[in-house]
Formats: C-alpha cells, sequence, structure tokens
C-alpha cells in the first residue's frame, strides 16, 4: 500500500491514505487515482463551491474505485477532523442527523479522500434546514431517447421560469439528463416548493406534451421526465462539478444558456474540466444574484388543482400526504378489482 501523503488546503492537512488507488482504470489519458480526485476537487472548488457551500450534504463514496456499487453517506462519518461543519437535519421519518456541511475546498478535499465522487447538497442553508433556497429541475429521459429531446425540454423550462420571472442555470446531469436550479427566497416548505415545482413541471408537459411527462410511474413514461419529487425533503442531486460514476468520469457541469442546444455531455469530464472552469469562468456563478419567489408557479397550482389536477405521487418513503393520489402502480391497480373482488360462483 502506498505511503499516505498530507496536501495544505485552506489552511488545513488534508491526509489521504492509498493515493495510488485507481478509481477510473479506463479515463481517456490514463487511469485516474485517488490522489487525482482529491486535487480536482481543489482545482475545482471556485465553481463547485457556487452549487454546494453551507449546505448539508449526502457523500456518494466509491472508496474502492468506479466499480464497487458505491453507497450514500446521510450522516458525519466517524473519524473525520474536528474542522469538519456540520448540519442538524431532519428526514421525513422523523429521525436527524448530523450531516457534513461543504464551505470550503479543503471541506471537498477532504470529501474527496473518502473516495467521495458526488457532493449532493440539501437545497437549504446549514443556517435554515426547513427552507429551500433552490428549486431543482431535473430532466430525467427514459431509456433510448435521443439527447436533443433532454435540450429542447430544457429550453423550454428556461422559457417558463421567465414567464414567472424566475431564472434557470443549466447544468448537465453528467450522465443522460440536464438540471436547471432556481434561487428562490427561503420562505417556503419543502411541501410548498415541490408543489410549486409541480405545477411548473406539468406547465411544461403541457407545451410539449410529446417530449416531456411528469408521470411518476415508470410505465406511463415517454421523453424526458421532470422529477418534481427531488423537491421534497431528503431528496438530493448531485452538484455542480461533481464526478460521475461512469467509464470516462464524466463531469455534472454548468452551462451557459447559449450552449444548451448544442451541448455534448461527454465533453465534460475529471480531466477536461478544470481547465474549462479556469478558461471561461462558472456559468452559474450568478445564481445567488437571481433570487426569485415562487408566488406565480403557486397561484398556477391553485389553478390547477381547480381545475381537477391535484397532487401526484410522493416517494415510497414519505408519509402518505393529504390529497395523494393512491400510492399503487397503474397495472397493479388494474388487477386489483379482480384480484380482491368478490369470488366467482
Amino acid at each position: 500500500m502506498a505511503t499516505p501523503i498530507e496536501i495544505e488546503v485552506d489552511g488545513f492537512d488534508v491526509r489521504v491514505t492509498n493515493p495510488d488507488k485507481v478509481f477510473f482504470p479506463d479515463a481517456t489519458g490514463g487511469p485516474i487515482t485517488k490522489v487525482e480526485l482529491v486535487r480536482y476537487w481543489i482545482d475545482v472548488a471556485p465553481g463547485a463551491l457556487h452549487g454546494c457551500r453551507d449546505r448539508p450534504t449526502y457523500l456518494h463514496r466509491f472508496p474502492d474505485g468506479l466499480f464497487d456499487g458505491g453507497f450514500y453517506q446521510k450522516r458525519l462519518p466517524k473519524g473525520a477532523p474536528p474542522w469538519i461543519r456540520t448540519a442538524h437535519i431532519t428526514f421525513p421519518s422523523g429521525r436527524t442527523a448530523d450531516a457534513p456541511v461543504m464551505i470550503d475546498a479543503a471541506h471537498l478535499a477532504w470529501m474527496g479522500t473518502l473516495g467521495c465522487l458526488e457532493v449532493n447538497p440539501w437545497p437549504v442553508r446549514a443556517g435554515d434546514v426547513d427552507h429551500p433556497d433552490e428549486l431543482r429541475i431535473d430532466l430525467d429521459p427514459v431509456p433510448d431517447v435521443d439527447f436533443a429531446w433532454v435540450r429542447d425540454v430544457a429550453l423550454c423550462a428556461r422559457d417558463v421560469l421567465g414567464e414567472f420571472d424566475l431564472q434557470g442555470f443549466p447544468k448537465t446531469s453528467g450522465k443522460r439528463g440536464i438540471h436547471v436550479n432556481v434561487r428562490i427566497e427561503p420562505r417556503w416548505s419543502f411541501t410548498e416548493v415541490r408543489r410549486a415545482t409541480l405545477a411548473f413541471a406539468r406547465e411544461v408537459e403541457r407545451r410539449l406534451p410529446d417530449r416531456a411527462t411528469t408521470a411518476w410511474w415508470k410505465e406511463e413514461r415517454h421523453g424526458v421526465f421532470l422529477d418534481y419529487n427531488q423537491n421534497a425533503r431528503d431528496r438530493t442531486v448531485a452538484s455542480a462539478y461533481s464526478v460521475r460514476p461512469m467509464p470516462d468520469a464524466r463531469v455534472s457541469t454548468p452551462l451557459a444558456w447559449d450552449e444548451v442546444a448544442t451541448v455534448d455531455p461527454a465533453a465534460f469530464t475529471l480531466r477536461t474540466v478544470p481547465e474549462r472552469l479556469r478558461t471561461i469562468g462558472d456559468p452559474g456563478a450568478g445564481i445567488d444574484e437571481h433570487v426569485g419567489v415562487l408566488d406565480g408557479l403557486l397561484d398556477l397550482a391553485a389553478r390547477d388543482e381547480a381545475g381537477g389536477l391535484g397532487d401526484a405521487p410522493w416517494p415510497p418513503h414519505f408519509p402518505k400526504a393529504e390529497g395523494e393520489p393512491t400510492r399503487v402502480s397503474p397495472s397493479r391497480k388494474r388487477r386489483q378489482p379482480q384480484e380482491g373482488g368478490e369470488p366467482s360462483t
């Protein structure tokens, strides 16, 4: 086993054990090692912190490299340095935890030493963990959908947001989708932000019915799914500059809107993104300068509800919500009358 090394970051000594461990064996240019991952997080910290600074964070860890399956760690790991910040969060079940909070490059480097590829922050700040200051739009294509459809839905999402005086900041997901983040005033609950996002997603669906869907059940989806449930408490997405568990070490990369129509997500990897950041800066850097309100989207939600379009299913581990439809897949629901009806005679 290689001798551990220490890297000084922001006045802290970050210890990297087994620095030569290979994380991405098939990356272009040769295998990517643990120490290269740690140095990547230091290099991109100025941009990455625009997406995750001061937020309770889940760590998506791959301690044995890309192909070990990985796991999410929602609590501060044992043995963490005493200088790691935390925030006390509450899960939908009512249980609580102290989650690490990313505040500087040293925190991101420490995260890398744990084999953490992704930062998965809550959409709240550590000082107020119950009121999101970010609305998240997750565009998730069904299998075999061309990426051009994702681009089209993203551009429609931009237009709809603009009609409600909201500014979206897009980024590649690092896999097959696109994320759009919207800064909002932190005065609505998770439930209200999710309600606003659902109304927004349905409006996009109305405009692009052949390409966009809000259908929660996979058997009913087509085209690009707008995952409104990513705004529920305890749900997270990979933040800006996260490395995704893909063979080419692809990165979730912030974009300018004029890049969206032609973007190729494969162009952004752990080895190409630091130079992009140094050359053009971070397209997501201005997000905190465009803080919006949800009044318009909540009015739209009220109109939808008055017209008979109520709540949509929540994730399975959440308590049953008032007004939520039956949490049963359509195919199973079709079978139930026959299986549970009166016996034939």
